[in-house]
């Protein structure tokens, strides 16, 4: 029997739970209120028209304390004067109906059936950003956002691309910072044209400057022998001259010598010697040749890194353009309440505007979308300050609350026809209510 009862209670809350509006309402003596009855249109915009201080958002004010709670009572519910306490009726499309009235205004909740309830089965329906939307406008850009991002389920994804893409970007940016750098530097660093590919080696010039220096060591070796030589052919003379008894040794050794001298000379004679200024002057220029071999590779090394530093910068380009894409597909994938709306860097925006940069009325349209995403089943959203929408405006949007099956209930400071009722000093102009 437990189980019948309770799957029939809960059959009785999903029932009352789909998509929930106000069918009709009736006030007495709340805040500016006299006496009114007001059914509103079911779906679509019931425009509360009127004049300042006659009224208006006492009707939006009582229809939040009735289905809000004592949270969102007013600080004075009471209208000043009134011999009677404040008195609150609202119906419901899903049998529901809402009371309040008496010395202590308690709340009264109960079914088609008679069966009673209280606020715990108003708030499993009933929109809390509904009945106070001003919470919704005052809010941070964050908390816009995150409103709509738990109303999406994409929080966690959405988070972590921009996460990424923050990171991608400071990244590019810091490579492309460094790249100019070093373009720059290449760029004012010095560069000879005539300077070869590699540097000199002044340790091979060096060995070669020796192996000459050794070769023509041996020439004069040579050299020194042949003049020695010629030095003892003419002590041989002389001593020819000088001991004319040894004429016949001397002569043959003079002749032995001649032979000899005649052989070496002959030899020395074909001798060529190294030059040595070409590799003298090589090693001296070396250094400078080398200095400018090292400032074009400085330079190279510096446009290299340059060219690497550019290609890392624009591989993280497409990394953001892709993250970008990424995000777009997750937004558009997730099903806006609203087209036009996005949420980029943690801040609300619609059709490219942030929050700040939107007229009022797109402002409300905005709040309007998400706080009837944020609870689907809470058919009816309370708006304050229609005159921020002009006639046109005003038309499109009733046509948009109609065409989604929303229930706005809104107040206009105006007279004219775009009022679906108009309140003056407590009552609704026309209407005979007796108290």
């Amino acid at each position: 029997m437990q189980a019948i009862m309770a799957d029939l209670e809960q059959e009785r809350l999903e029932a009352m739970s789909d998509n929930v509006k106000i069918s009709a309402l009736e006030l007495e003596n709340v805040k500016r209120i006299k006496a009114i009855q007001l059914v509103p249109t079911e779906n679509g915009l019931t425009v509360i028209g009127g004049r300042n201080a006659q009224g208006k958002s006492s009707v939006l004010d009582a229809i939040a304390w009735a289905l809000g709670g004592n949270r969102m009572k007013p600080q004075a519910p009471n209208r000043d004067g009134a011999e009677s306490p404040a008195s609150i009726h609202v119906e419901l499309s899903n049998g529901l109906i809402v009371e309040r009235k008496g010395k202590n205004a308690a709340l009264k909740v109960t079914d088609s059936r008679g069966l009673k309830g209280g606020q715990a089965l108003l708030d499993e329906f009933v929109g809390q950003l509904a009945l106070d939307l001003p919470r919704f406008m005052v809010a941070s850009d964050k908390e816009r956002a995150d409103y709509l991002l738990g109303i999406l389920g994409v929080s966690d994804d959405l988070n972590r691309i921009d996460g990424e893409i923050q990171q991608a970007y400071d990244e590019r940016r810091w490579l492309g910072q460094d790249a100019n750098r070093k373009a720059k530097a290449a760029e004012d660093m010095e560069f000879y044209a005539d300077a070869p590919a590699e540097t000199v080696s002044i340790s091979e010039l060096s060995a070669q400057l020796q192996r000459a220096m050794a070769f023509n060591s041996e020439n004069a070796a040579a050299r020194d022998k042949v003049n020695r030589m010629y030095d003892e052919l003419m002590r041989s003379q002389r001593e020819i001259e000088e001991l004319t008894a040894r004429l016949d040794t001397l002569t043959a050794q003079h002749n032995e010598h001649i032979v000899t001298y005649n052989a070496e000379l002959q030899r020395v004679q074909g001798l060529t010697d190294v030059d040595t200024e070409h590799i003298e002057k090589a090693i001296s220029e070396a250094e400078d040749i080398n200095a400018k071999v090292r400032a074009n590779k400085r330079k190279a090394d510096a446009q290299r890194d340059a060219e690497q530093l550019a290609e890392s910068r624009d591989a993280l380009t497409k990394k953001l353009d892709a993250l970008r894409a990424e995000k777009v597909a997750l937004l558009d994938n997730a099903g806006m309440p609203l087209a036009g709306m996005s949420v980029d860097g943690g801040v609300l925006s619609y059709n490219g505007h942030v929050w700040s940069d939107m007229s009022g009325a797109e402002q409300l349209r905005v709040a309007t979308a998400i706080v009837r995403a944020t609870k689907p089943e809470c058919g009816f959203v309370l708006v304050d300050k229609l005159e921020q929408f002009d006639t046109q405006q005003l038309a499109e949007f009733a046509a948009w609350c109609e065409s989604e099956g929303l229930q706005v209930i809104g107040t206009r400071v105006a007279t004219d026809d775009s009022c679906t009722v108009i309140i003056e000093d407590g009552s609704i102009v026309g209407q005979e209510v007796s108290q």
